[in-house]
């Protein structure tokens, strides 16, 4: 599910979809709008699941580290559960997921 990004956006987005359904916007402005104006939700991952991304890659601590600009110690802490990723590296967490690591370098 995508989320506005504020609420400024979220009318922006309202008024453009409302031109694409009268087909005053076509598909391809569409979804530029769709990705300037929502946020897809991104999962959180769980420690055990960080680790079995990195495992299933096939790739270090210190190598996801660098892929993702992280540094190792952060790779670590969110293996234990100390802290959790957010942001970009929340993001480039769930690329790697999806499409692999070949997706990132």
């Amino acid at each position: 599910m995508m989320k506005p990004r504020s609420e400024a956006m979220a009318s922006v987005h309202e008024a453009i979809a409302g031109l694409h359904g009268i087909g005053a916007v076509d598909k391809t402005t569409m979804r530029q709008f769709d990705a300037l104006c929502l946020e897809a939700d991104v999962p959180e991952y769980a420690p055990e699941e960080i680790r079995a991304l990195r495992e299933r890659l096939n790739i270090s601590q210190a190598v996801l580290a660098s892929v993702i600009n992280a540094s190792a110690n952060s790779i670590q802490k969110w293996e234990r559960g100390v802290k959790k990723p957010s942001g970009t590296a929340l993001k480039l967490l769930n690329l790697l997921d999806r499409k692999g690591l070949e997706s990132v370098i």
